[in-house]
Order: structure tokens, then C-alpha cells, then sequence
């Protein structure tokens, strides 16, 4: 029973290195190292993403492919900077659209989301690595999403230092370890709940 990740980096930017692909890199590696299949990663900022909090806000909106995408794996992977100590702001669009989840419920009640598992992905130069996973999983949690042991890995720099994680020569120790525990955790939780379901 293949489980399925699909990771949703929401940098700031829509082109171009970031350290969060970086991280999800480290955790992509990890995941896989557990027989998980990795899909390919959305890039948040390269869409049109509009804001609201329904399913389709019409007018070329892209969260209708995205959602459908995230939907269709068993993990969520939702990767983000820190900007001024807490998750960016588009981590924040790609969560509020999942309100649409709660009006979404099937017969017993549950979320097109339940079942499912989130974890995330954060990388900064300053501090709010708790901050923003404790934002994170709160509100994702609130649509459903089922919330592992060890479910963030993170990386900060030196306060308004220069390094991004993506220049580091090698991934730390501990990040590294992080990671495997994560994958490991997130994979067996994903593999209990697609067997026996939440009832509602």
C-alpha cells in the first residue's frame, strides 16, 4: 500500500532557489527512504492562487488543480519561510482556502481532508520556527488534517544573518534526524488511517 506526499512550497518567491525547496528536499529524501512516493512540488507563488475561503473563486483561479492534488496523496507537506516570526503570507492563502473544507463533509461529518495527515516544512533567519508550526497546525487541524508526533522539521539561521539554509554545505545533524523521524511517523500513521479510517 503505496503512501503518497505531496509537497506545496509557498516561498515568497515564484521562481528560482529557495531554501524551503531545500528543506523539502531533506524531507522529500527521507520520505522516500520509507518507500513513499513523492509527487512533484507545487510552487504556491508561480499560481494564481486568489484569495477567499470557498473551493473556486472562479476567474482563472488555480486552487481548484492544487486542492485536487493535495487531496489525492495521503500527506500533505506544507513548506514555508519565517517572515516577521511567523509563517508567510502565503502559507497563509494556501490554509485559508482550506476553510471551503468545513461546508465540504460527508455523510458522517468529515472533511474531504480527514484522513489525511499534514506536516511541515520551515526555514528562516530569524526566529518563530514554533511560532509558525504552531499557526500551521492549528489551523490545518481545524480542516481535518491529522496532526503526527514530530511533525515539523526546521531549520533557523543566525538572527538577520546571511546563510539561507540552502547554502549550507551539508544538512545539519539534527535536521537530518528530524527528518527520518517525521517520514517515519507519518508514513506509519498514514498507513493505519488508510486502513481504518476515522468514522465520523
Amino acid at each position: 500500500m503505496s503512501i503518497v506526499v505531496q509537497p506545496i512550497n509557498c516561498t515568497l518567491k515564484a521562481s528560482g532557489a529557495s531554501s524551503t525547496d531545500a528543506m523539502i528536499a531533506v524531507l522529500k529524501s527521507a520520505f522516500e527512504s520509507k518507500g513513499a512516493i513523492v509527487a512533484d512540488t507545487i510552487r504556491a507563488a508561480a499560481l494564481d492562487i486568489k484569495p477567499g475561503v470557498t473551493s473556486d473563486e472562479g476567474d482563472g483561479d488555480a486552487w481548484p488543480q492544487v486542492c485536487e492534488k493535495i487531496l489525492a496523496a495521503d500527506i500533505l507537506l506544507l513548506g514555508t519561510p519565517i517572515w516577521m516570526g511567523q509563517a508567510g503570507s502565503v502559507a497563509k492563502r494556501v490554509m485559508e482556502r482550506m476553510d471551503a473544507f468545513l461546508s465540504e463533509t460527508d455523510d458522517q461529518g468529515r472533511m474531504p481532508s480527514y484522513g489525511k495527515l499534514a506536516v511541515a516544512a520551515i526555514v528562516g533567519n530569524e526566529d518563530g520556527a514554533h511560532a509558525a508550526s504552531a499557526q500551521i497546525f492549528q489551523a490545518l487541524n481545524d480542516v481535518g488534517w491529522t496532526i503526527p508526533p514530530i511533525a515539523v522539521c526546521y531549520w533557523v539561521g543566525e538572527a538577520m544573518g546571511s546563510t539561507d539554509f540552502k547554502d549550507l554545505p551539508d544538512t545539519p545533524e539534527m535536521v537530518a534526524k528530524t527528518a527520518e523521524m517525521l517520514a517515519s511517523n507519518a508514513a506509519h500513521l498514514a498507513s493505519l488511517l488508510k486502513g481504518a479510517p476515522f468514522p465520523g
